[in-house]
């Protein structure tokens, strides 16, 4: 092993002018305000974080790196798995994370695996600190795990306590006990993707999953699709318009895998996050007994809408695990690549792609835990922000990584073009990020229209 005392284009660490050197000179108030060490940019972060977030971050890096890491080529490449099967590697992934207890740690003992004390952070802060570790290993193995509590949001979101304790402490019991037992969230239909979004597009559109009221209860009929888990789920939360109504009439419906009138007819064939499947619901004449309405008729939209408010923070965080996963390859190939007789991180042009790569990652992060943190309500204008402006610049991360690995950057074995192709979903879901561009604007309607009024109002960023 050769010893390198500088990289081309700056002075040694013992020279004369470099600042971290000559700032230990300073007296000992001057170095207390100035002086630091050498550390990692990961390890930095996390100590700022508080001690809990902290501790959670290094277990689920750790539980990562032991269970998802060795599969992520098995999964990746397997071959297209036929409706409602789960490869056995994923299966183990659902039973170990179950009994980590990251199936169900978005609510507390007895309900869940989180203790009241985790409760002091949101749960949006705490799944964004769970899913970047998880999505800068295996963004489809993260997905697997991830979409489960997309599922569970509305009935958390109803506030119905007996709805809590009847769905989701069962799906816990099962995890603990090595049964997998995944919640799935359906919204999108064959015509309503981003109309299942937004309120004008609501508006103007027609919903073509529509609950009839019979004796009991209702019987559901239409479809939906690109439901993450939608075919391995034990239970799907189906969002659904009353016979004769529109999406204001939505209704959150939980309907049991055993359904007879509820099938999933067929799963994509993704670019990308291929170790999750995204599956097509049918159903037809599918009844659901009244008690297996989710928050009252009438209130699914509601629902839908805070559900996404806070899911667009773990899809950021998705975002933020790729790129971050894209710095990590592109570090590695410029320090062991070399051309012209030098490596290539020896370029300065080098060095400035790499730079901006980090700071980027660095910068779409510090946005996440910010708006994340900042209450345990999700405001859609944070939401949205965090989003679109991590998905986006997620991919241009990733792009700039296959650039900088060339034709490299093309090969299976060197990891950047799944990264492309796992990166482009997390624009798309959680609505579009043009959705969530005017979900910011939608936020900010009150104070702008009050000021269009005439209102002494100055409206600031």
């Amino acid at each position: 092993m050769s010893t390198l005392d500088h990289i081309e284009g700056h002075v040694p660490q013992l020279h004369v002018l470099n600042p971290l050197n000559r700032i230990k000179e300073l007296n000992t108030l001057g170095r207390a305000l100035t002086h630091y060490g050498p550390a990692d940019l990961w390890e930095m972060d996390t100590a700022s974080l508080p001690s809990a977030l902290a501790h959670l971050r290094r277990r689920v890096r750790s539980f990562a790196q032991q269970h998802m890491a060795p599969n992520v080529r098995l999964l990746d490449e397997a071959e297209h798995a036929a409706p409602g099967t789960l490869h056995p590697a994923a299966r183990q992934l659902l039973i170990k994370a179950g009994h980590a207890g990251y199936m169900s740690n978005v609510v507390p003992a007895p309900l869940g695996s989180a203790s009241m004390w985790d409760m002091r952070f949101s749960p949006a802060y705490r799944m964004a600190i769970q899913v970047e570790e998880m999505s800068a290993v295996c963004a489809g193995q993260m997905l697997l795990l991830s979409a489960h509590h997309l599922g569970l949001a509305p009935v958390l979101l109803s506030g119905d306590v007996k709805a809590m304790w009847r769905f989701i402490r069962p799906m816990h019991q099962d995890f603990m006990q090595g049964k997998p037992h995944l919640f799935a969230y359906a919204i999108t239909e064959p015509t309503a993707g981003s109309d299942a979004e937004d309120g004008l597009g609501a508006h103007t559109n027609r919903p073509r999953v529509v609950a009839k009221a019979v004796p009991g209860g209702y019987r559901l009929n239409g479809q939906k699709c690109y439901i993450s888990g939608g075919d391995v789920a034990r239970k799907v939360a189906v969002f659904a318009a009353l016979e004769g109504e529109g999406f204001d009439s939505w209704t959150c419906f939980m309907l049991d895998a055993s359904n007879p009138g509820m099938s999933a007819r067929r799963t994509e064939l993704k670019m990308g996050m291929r170790a999750s499947s995204a599956a097509e619901l049918t159903f037809e004449d599918a009844f659901v007994p009244e008690a297996d309405v989710i928050g009252g008729l009438r209130k699914g939209w509601a629902l839908n809408r805070a559900t996404l408010n806070a899911s667009r923070y773990p899809v950021a965080a998705m975002a933020v695990g790729i790129a971050r996963h894209a710095c990590e390859l592109a570090l590695t190939y410029a320090m062991d690549k070399r051309l012209g007789g030098r490596t290539l991180i020896s370029y300065q042009e080098v060095q400035l792609q790499l730079a901006q790569m980090v700071a980027e990652t660095r910068t779409i992060r510090s946005l996440l835990w910010q708006q994340a943190s900042g209450s345990q309500q999700a405001r859609q204008a944070g939401a949205c922000i965090s989003k679109f402006m991590a998905t986006d610049r997620a991919q241009a991360i990733c792009e700039m990584g296959m650039t900088l690995m060339a034709e490299h950057g093309t090969r299976t074995a060197n990891g950047m073009e799944k990264l492309l192709r796992d990166i482009r979903l997390t624009r798309i879901f959680e609505g579009t990020n043009q959705i969530n561009r005017l979900g910011l604007i939608e936020d900010m309607q009150p104070q702008l229209l009050a000021r269009m009024a005439g209102q002494p109002i100055h409206i600031s960023v």
